[in-house]
């Protein structure tokens, strides 16, 4: 039997929904989990394609904080990972990506620098 696969995964409305689609047109028995734990409250319904099934879990506010939460969608019988998706808050995580950024720029102007001297001091052309 092949693994269910996870298709149009998005985030609506504090809602995790997905279409699972299944080789042998039963309901898909997966989980979504955080940090090892399963979230309560998923609901699966038939979707209008034959063999898809529409999945519904609700995130709990209490799991999202600043910083990046990852939840994996899991088959319970296989325990493989079917997929995943990701939610970034906050605004430190913001001033981080800026830092990075300014500290590649620094870098990056100081090899210039380091580059162009060595080009004049071993009398080679820097173009």
């Amino acid at each position: 039997m092949s693994e269910p696969s996870v298709t149009g995964g998005s985030v609506r409305a504090g809602r995790w929904e997905a279409e699972i689609a299944t080789v042998d047109n039963v309901a898909p028995d997966i989980e979504v989990r955080h940090l090892e734990k399963p979230l309560e409250g998923m609901q699966v319904a038939a979707a209008p394609v034959n063999g898809a099934w529409s999945v519904s879990v609700p995130i709990p506010a209490n799991l999202l904080s600043t910083g990046v939460q990852t939840f994996i969608v899991r088959d319970k019988q296989s325990g493989a990972r079917l997929s995943h998706f990701t939610i970034v808050t906050g605004v430190p995580l913001e001033d981080d990506i800026r830092a990075e950024l300014d500290l590649l720029r620094a870098e990056l102007d100081m090899l210039k620098k380091a580059f162009r001297r060595h080009c004049l001091e071993t009398g080679a052309s820097p173009n």
